[in-house]
C-alpha cells in the first residue's frame, strides 16, 4: 500500500538502559540497538514513554538519539519522541529532532491540561507547520486524560501531508475502524498496545509500536506477515501464544517489567529512574514464570 512515510510494521518503543547510578548506560544501549535490529525491528523510537522520557532531560534525549543513530548505522528508521503538553516546547523538541537527523517524530496528545479537539487541531497544526519531518501522532487517553477523536485525526491528516500516521493506544475497535474509514488511504494506523496488534490490523492498522518486540520481535513479525499473507489461523495462534507475555510486561508501570526481562536475557540492567521503582522479588518470580516460555 502507498504510504506518506514508511516506518515499517514493527517500531520498537525502546527502553533507555541505566546503570546502578541511574545514568544512561551507553554500552548496554549499543548492545540493545543491535539486538532490536537483529530481531525484526523496522524502526526504533527513541525517548518515548517506554524510554522514560518524563525523567530524561532534553540534552540527554539528544545525546541518546545521536548515539543510537551511530549504532544503528542506517540499518533501520529512527523516530524521536518530541511531544509536550506545551505547544512551543513540542516545536522546540521537533527542531531538536530535525537537527539530530531523525527520520520522523512521535508527538503525543497534550497531557494534564486536557485541550479540546479544536485545541488539538491547533497544537498539531502548529507542530506540522514548523517542520518538514514526518509526524506520528500519539493518542493515549490513559496517560493524557483525553481522547483525540477520529474526526480530528482525519482533519489533521487531510490538511498536513507530513502527518503520516497515528499510534492508537486504546482498546476501542470502533474508534480504530472509524479512524481507518475517515482518514486518507495513505495514512497509517499503528497499534500502541502489543495485545491489540492483531485485532487492530484486522480492521486496517498497519503494524505496532511495540514494547514486547524487545523480547519476541521475530514472533511478532511472523504474526503480522502470516495475517497479511492470508494465514489468519497461524496469526491467531501466534497471537494467543504471545498474549500472556503481552499482558505480563504491563504488570507494573512500563518500562519496569520489560527492563526486568532484558536483564534476565543478559542484554541490559533493570534500573529505572524515580519515581518508578524496580520489581520486588515476588513480582520478579511472577514475571519470570511467564517469560521462561518465550526465551
Amino acid at each position: 500500500m502507498a504510504m506518506r512515510f514508511d516506518a515499517g510494521e514493527i517500531i520498537t518503543a525502546m527502553i533507555t538502559p541505566m546503570d546502578k547510578d541511574r545514568k544512561v548506560d551507553y554500552k548496554a544501549l549499543e548492545k540493545l540497538v543491535n539486538h532490536l535490529i537483529e530481531t525484526g525491528s523496522d524502526a526504533i523510537l527513541v525517548a518515548g514513554t517506554t524510554g522514560e522520557s518524563p525523567t530524561l532531560t532534553h540534552d540527554e534525549e539528544v545525546e541518546i538519539f545521536k548515539f543510537v543513530k551511530k549504532a544503528a548505522n542506517n540499518r533501520c528508521k529512527l523516530i524521536m519522541g518530541a511531544g509536550s503538553n506545551c505547544t512551543q516546547t513540542a516545536v522546540m523538541a521537533t527542531n531538536n529532532a530535525k537537527e539530530c537527523n531523525a527520520d520522523a517524530i512521535l508527538s503525543v496528545v497534550p497531557y494534564y491540561n486536557k485541550p479540546s479537539q479544536k485545541g488539538l487541531l491547533e497544537h498539531f497544526g502548529t507542530i506540522a507547520e514548523s517542520t518538514d519531518l514526518p509526524i506520528l501522532l500519539y493518542n493515549i487517553p490513559g496517560r493524557t486524560g483525553i481522547t483525540m477523536k477520529p474526526e480530528t485525526i482525519a482533519q489533521l491528516a487531510e490538511k498536513h501531508k507530513n502527518i503520516f500516521a497515528v499510534k492508537q493506544s486504546l482498546p476501542d475497535m470502533d474508534i480504530i475502524t472509524e479512524t481507518r474509514r475517515l482518514c486518507p488511504s495513505d495514512f497509517v494506523i499503528y497499534s500502541g498496545d502489543d495485545s491489540l496488534t492483531l485485532p487492530m490490523v484486522s480492521v486496517g492498522a498497519h503494524g505496532v509500536i511495540s514494547v514486547a518486540s524487545h523480547i519476541i520481535g521475530k514472533q511478532m513479525k511472523e504474526m503480522l506477515s502470516s495475517f497479511k499473507n492470508g494465514n489468519v489461523q497461524i496469526a491467531t495462534e501466534l497471537h494467543l501464544k504471545l498474549y500472556p507475555l503481552f499482558k505480563k510486561i504491563f504488570m507494573a508501570p512500563n518500562p519496569v517489567p520489560v527492563k526486568e526481562c532484558l536483564k534476565r536475557m543478559g542484554i541490559t540492567e533493570n534500573y529505572v529512574r524515580r519515581p518508578l521503582v524496580e520489581l520486588d522479588e515476588a513480582e520478579r518470580k511472577e514475571l519470570y514464570s511467564v517469560l521462561e516460555q518465550y526465551i
